[in-house]
């Protein structure tokens, strides 16, 4: 994924592989229609963004994405696979997620080194130090996301922004084909906000990087080497498509429920918010 448009270098001729793949998803839990009508395909030249407000169905898509939710109609292809006849255990080995449901399991002693390492078997906490080859490949990948100097420094010492390197690096050790940054900016300052989004802007246009799916609720942690935009509103899409066609004043002021400004400036978006919709 290189330059401003991220996409992958392609051999001649050489057709785009799809990686994900949803026709008519529907989840429906306790009578509740969650998600309807989502049609949605991922290439593997691209790097998409999921936005939506709190409760506009982005958690549930991810979690049909990565087998977590059953759909109750539709089908859903992730690499080749089809939900339902395949094994989805083996198939998240190449899905990675970071989110902050992993960050809360890992114990406060667990080392940066330990909690990159245990990302190769997809395990949490590991209860012995890595050693060998397995040790030298957490090195390498705490290289890459520029955290070389903390492998030694324990969990709880680590900051949000250390932390959300660490579980990328955690999820290269396993070498996913897509990876999926659940709102990875929670939680962060302004100066640590803008330092990880410039670290994730790195990370894209490094070869050998996983597809990038970027979920959030913010325009402004947009990069330019996002691509694509996927928004929902009440568990619908709204829009899909080329990044600069979605990322508009009507579909953000349609999305929040409230009259917005979209801006940009040196490549990424900002907001005015005029008042919210009756």
């Amino acid at each position: 994924m290189h330059g401003a448009s991220c996409e992958k270098p392609e051999t001649k001729n050489q057709k785009p592989e799809t990686i994900i793949s949803i026709q008519d998803l529907r989840v429906v839990r306790g009578g509740t229609e969650i998600l309807r009508g989502i049609q949605w395909e991922v290439d593997s030249r691209e790097n998409w963004v999921i936005l939506g407000a709190n409760g506009s169905g982005k958690t549930t898509l991810l979690s049909c994405v990565t087998g977590y939710v059953t759909p109750s109609a539709g089908t859903i292809h992730v690499l080749g696979k089809q939900y339902g006849k395949a094994d989805w255990r083996e198939l998240r080995k190449e899905v990675g997620l970071v989110s902050s449901s992993i960050r809360h399991l890992i114990e406060d002693h667990q080392t940066a080194l330990e909690v990159v390492a245990s990302g190769r078997d997809a395990e949490i906490n590991m209860w012995h130090s890595p050693q060998g080859r397995l040790l030298e490949e957490a090195r390498k990948s705490l290289r890459q996301v520029e955290c070389a100097n903390l492998g030694e420094r324990p969990w709880v010492f680590l900051s949000q922004g250390e932390r959300q390197r660490v579980l990328i690096g955690r999820s290269l050790m396993a070498r996913y084909r897509i990876l999926i940054l659940d709102e990875p900016c929670a939680g962060l300052d302004p100066v640590a906000r803008e330092r990880f989004l410039q670290f994730v802007s790195r990370l894209a246009a490094a070869e050998r990087t996983p597809n990038l799916v970027f979920v959030t609720h913010h325009v402004e942690e947009i990069l330019p080497c996002f691509d694509r935009a996927l928004v929902l509103r009440g568990g619908r899409i709204i829009s899909q498509g080329a990044i600069r066609k979605v990322i508009t004043s009507p579909t953000m002021s349609q999305a929040f429920g409230a009259e917005i400004t979209v801006r940009t400036r040196a490549g990424r978006f900002d907001l005015l918010f005029s008042k919210a919709k009756r």
